[in-house]
């Protein structure tokens, strides 16, 4: 499994549950002979990763570990070993 609160966040949620729902109504029409309604289906998906990506940027999605250090950070850490020795 992947690291802890992977995927559990309301944004996270929110897009897989409508893309979810998305599969769904395209899957039933592959069943019933609805063109427009598989094309429904499929608008729906894009419109979850919209929404997921959307709720993400406000701030509903997984925030940025705190435990990784910047490019600049570790090229400066670098040399600074690098001098040491």
């Amino acid at each position: 499994m992947s690291a802890a609160a992977h995927g559990n966040t309301p944004a996270a949620w929110t897009g897989s549950t409508i893309a979810f729902i998305g599969f769904t109504v395209s899957g039933v029409a592959m069943i019933l002979p609805a063109i427009w309604l598989f094309w429904v289906g499929l608008v729906v998906v894009v419109l979850g990763g919209v929404v997921g990506k959307a709720m993400a940027m406000a701030g509903m999605g997984k925030q940025p570990s705190q435990n990784f250090a910047t490019p600049e950070e570790t090229i400066a850490r670098r040399e600074a070993v690098t001098a040491g020795a």
